[in-house]
Formats: structure tokens, C-alpha cells, sequence
């Protein structure tokens, strides 16, 4: 399979070549860069030089809907909605990790991205891909919007309990910390190193932009879902993201009962483990991998009960879910080309 990166030289498209340099169905794999082309991209990073170079290129959308079998656009927000109306309508499906293809409604992608929005006809053929809960839907997709790295640890934390309206929707609060890596690698005043090294602030407050893509899902699974509080804020790590999350019961659930619908639920999704009651998981848990481990206790003095959920915001937070896609897509199994265990420590 022919399989082409554009953005290739950013954090998650260094992710993308390192996962389907070694995935056994990709037998050609092209580099796209607007900024760097006709460089090598084993002269820019030299820890990723096997065998042979891979001279970035130029974007040439008619060549490449007609000659790749997929596109994997890691782009910044802004680029893609423009992008991939030129890739649609040939050979190449689309796998988009920016945000610009998630939100199915233009005027609030507008609003909460302050960029132009993808034509609306695009958004009505995209299919979010959140593997644990779209998975025949993805199957069938020719374009596919990522979920963020905020959005996929959350959902996957909440979805139990919420499309089962086990819990009051209006009580949702998100409290998620990230590593710097989740700003990307162009650097900024609040990512430099003297800003962030001992230092753990919160930011966009009331005003991150993947808080109407969790609400999205969450009325998908609950039309009575609500307005949430989703908090951010960075910590002075490289990879990482945990959210706590906590919400109020409809009624006397026991941790265990809990963890037995989780379990049920996740049993035959390979990717998300369920912990023990009285585990809870650490960012490290999950480094480098596509894993997303959650632990949840219930709290039966307030009928509330706590999540948390982690993941590596490079991988199942965009890279390696975007190839898990890409397996579900393509027919092959969900695991292949993904590490089966976490780097530790």
C-alpha cells in the first residue's frame, strides 16, 4: 500500500513515519512538507535514518489522490479544511489529525478555532474516528477526522457512563493536564523551557477548542447532554496527558459496578485497559503507546464518581490512533504496526 504524510517534519507526523516505516502492508511511503521541500528528512532528524531518504515534496493534490492509497494530513488547524477538498473524489482516502474536520457544524468551528470552516459537504462525508465507539462506521469512511488528544482520552473516560445515562450529564467536569509536546513543535512564550520547566499552568480557560468536540460526542450518546467544564493545563513533561473526570450518579452504583460495565464495554476493544478497583493509571503507564488505561472510583458520600483516563497525546492522541484507523479502514488487524507495550520508564 502506498501511503503518503503531509506535515511530515511536526511532532505527529514524526510519529506517522516511525509507526508506518514498520507496518508490514505500507510498501511506499511519500513525504510532504510546504516548508521544507526538497530537503531529506533523515538530514532534519537523524535518529530516524535506517536505509535510503526521504526526500520531502511538494503537494500536488490531483498526483496524489490518483497515485496513494491513503493520506495522512498532520497539518496545523487551518490547512486541511482547504486541503482535503482537493484530495476527496479519487483513489486516496483521507486521515486528518488536525481539528478542522471534527466539528460537523461550520459556524462553530468558526467560532471556536477563528478560522475559516471546511466546506460543509466535506463535513457531512467525514467520519470522526474514535475507533472504540465509530468502529463500523470508520470501516466505511473515505475521509476521516482524528479525535484531539484532549477529546480521545476524555471520551473514552466518559462513554460508558454517559451513553448509558448512568450519570446527570450537566455535572461533567474535565480537569486534564498535558506534556508540552501537545503545543506542537513550533516553539511559543508559554512552551520555552524557562516558562515551562517547574512551572504547571492551566490555559485557555473556558475557551479550548476541543471543548465543543467532546460535547458533540456527548450528545451523540445523550441527547440530553449539557454544556461542560473542561479544564486544560500544561505540565512540565514531554508526552502525557491525564484527565480527571467527575460527574454526578443518577444512582447508587458501587465502584465495582462500575468497573464490571467498563470492562464489559472495552473487553473487545484492544487498545483500552481497565484497571483493578483501588488502581489508578499514570501517564507513564501508557508512554509511547496506544494505549489508554483507566481507573474510576465512585465517591457514595456525593453519588459522584471519579475517572481517570490517560493516554500519550503524540500516539493515541494522534499518530498511532490515526493508523489504527488506518487498519480499520483497510481491513487489517486493529494492532498491526502498533507497539504492543509502553516504554517504561
Amino acid at each position: 500500500m502506498k501511503a503518503g504524510i503531509v506535515g511530515a517534519t511536526g511532532y505527529g507526523g514524526i510519529e506517522l513515519f516511525r509507526l508506518l516505516t514498520s507496518h508490514s502492508q505500507i510498501d511506499t511511503l511519500t513525504l510532504y512538507s510546504s516548508s521544507q521541500a526538497g530537503e531529506y528528512f533523515e538530514d532534519i532528524y537523524n535518529q530516524l535514518h535506517v536505509e535510503g531518504k526521504h526526500q520531502l515534496k511538494d503537494l500536488n493534490p490531483e498526483a496524489m489522490k490518483k497515485d496513494l492509497d491513503v493520506i495522512f494530513l498532520a497539518t496545523p488547524a487551518g490547512v486541511s479544511s482547504n486541503l482535503t477538498p482537493k484530495l476527496v473524489g479519487g483513489h486516496a482516502k483521507v486521515i486528518d489529525l488536525s481539528g478542522d474536520l471534527r466539528l460537523k457544524d461550520p459556524n462553530t468551528y468558526e467560532k471556536w478555532y477563528k478560522k475559516e470552516p471546511a466546506p460543509e459537504s466535506l463535513l457531512d462525508q467525514t467520519t470522526y474516528g474514535l475507533p472504540e465507539w465509530n468502529k463500523e462506521a470508520i470501516e466505511k469512511a473515505s475521509v476521516i477526522a482524528n479525535p484531539g488528544c484532549y477529546p480521545t482520552a476524555a471520551l473514552l473516560g466518559l462513554g460508558p457512563v454517559v451513553e448509558g445515562q448512568l450519570a446527570n450529564p450537566a455535572s461533567i467536569v474535565v480537569d486534564a493536564k498535558s506534556g508540552v509536546s501537545g503545543a506542537g513543535k513550533n516553539p511559543n512564550p508559554i512552551t520555552h523551557f524557562a516558562h515551562t520547566q517547574e512551572n504547571f499552568q492551566i490555559y485557555k480557560v473556558n475557551k479550548h477548542q476541543h471543548i465543543p468536540e467532546v460535547e458533540q460526542q456527548l450528545k451523540q450518546w445523550n441527547p440530553e447532554a449539557k454544556p461542560i467544564t473542561f479544564s486544560t493545563h500544561l505540565v512540565p513533561m514531554t508526552r502525557g496527558i491525564m484527565a480527571t473526570i467527575y460527574l454526578s450518579l443518577n444512582e447508587d452504583f458501587s465502584t465495582q459496578d462500575l468497573l464490571d460495565r467498563y470492562t464489559s464495554y472495552y473487553e473487545s476493544h484492544p487498545f483500552v485497559r481497565v484497571r483493578e478497583e483501588g488502581e489508578f493509571p499514570c501517564t507513564k503507564d501508557v508512554y509511547g503507546s496506544n494505549y489508554c488505561d483507566i481507573g474510576l472510583t465512585v465517591d457514595e458520600r456525593t453519588r459522584r464518581v471519579t475517572i481517570v483516563s490517560v493516554i500519550d497525546n503524540l500516539m493515541k492522541g494522534a499518530a498511532s490512533q490515526a493508523v489504527q484507523n488506518m487498519n480499520l479502514l483497510f481491513g487489517y488487524e486493529e494492532r498491526e504496526g502498533l507497539p504492543l507495550l509502553p516504554t517504561y520508564p
